[in-house]
């Protein structure tokens, strides 16, 4: 969506910034001078390069020199791909709008929005009361650690943070924590989530201590058998992701789920 562009383009200016940051830090470890690689009847033939023309035959022993002078030529290319992106994104940003043509809509009052046939996707309205409806989320605890989303929501993982800025990069609706009954019982489902395509009602639960025998039987399987019951079936309106202490977080499957869901 045209409205989550600069969201991405500044993801991806921040990601280029701590790569920039990385190979400024791993050049420093990296021996003098380049390397020139000459090719003859068939056999290849290295030389250290320095300063003024100078260079100097690497032998078969010069092999680890050689892997660190060849890396370091790399180094030095990928640096100066990045600062190149980097500072044209530096550009692009300076000038981008902060609101774009789908989000006019969005940015009315309520009182105008009644009035008004959106350009952008008649859903739009629906979406706008959707998100806008008040609810009451879980309260975190005094010790709990902070994990904000790029749209500055707090959440309880690193893991959720990944998942709802995977979802917000997609413009996908959702709400997180929303308070959800199932029988007699209200869960707060991690993510409430609206698809476009048919206004469809998705969950998804992160199930992030696999390991945990007590949290397997009291968080997934009881929970998932309340979803049951309630006529929110896996692999229909609801989805899980899962991690363990060893295992994190799959973020290619979390896309493919994204992907098959909603785009």
């Amino acid at each position: 969506m045209a409205d989550n562009i600069k969201t991405e383009l500044t993801a991806r200016y921040e990601l280029l910034s701590k790569t920039i940051a990385d190979i400024v830090n791993r050049l420093k470890d990296c021996p003098e001078g380049g390397i020139n690689i000459r090719r003859q009847n068939d056999r290849y033939y290295f030389y250290q390069t320095f300063a003024g023309d100078k260079e100097k035959y690497l032998s078969a022993n010069d092999t680890d020199l050689i892997t660190r002078l060849i890396q370091k030529n790399y180094l030095v290319r990928a640096l100066k791909a990045a600062q190149n992106e980097s500072a044209a994104l530096e550009r692009i940003l300076d000038i981008y709008p902060d609101e774009v043509p789908e989000k006019v809509f969005v940015n009315l009052t309520y009182i105008r929005q009644k009035y008004v046939d959106p350009l952008f996707g008649r859903n739009d309205r629906y979406v706008h009361e959707w998100l806008s409806q008040p609810y009451v989320r879980k309260p975190f605890k005094k010790d709990d650690a902070v994990y904000l989303t790029l749209k500055g929501e707090r959440v309880r993982s690193k893991s959720e943070v990944i998942i709802a800025d995977r979802l917000f990069a997609n413009g996908i609706p959702y709400k997180y924590e929303c308070p959800l009954k199932v029988g007699k019982k209200v869960i707060h489902p991690d993510f409430t989530m609206l698809r476009l395509s048919d206004l469809k009602i998705i969950y998804h639960e992160h199930c992030g201590k696999m390991d945990d025998l007590d949290y397997v039987e009291e968080r997934v399987v009881k929970r998932i058998n309340d979803y049951s019951r309630a006529g929110i079936i896996l692999g229909n309106n609801l989805f899980l992701t899962f991690e363990s202490s060893t295992t994190p977080l799959d973020v290619e499957v979390l896309d493919r789920v994204i992907k098959s869901n909603f785009m």
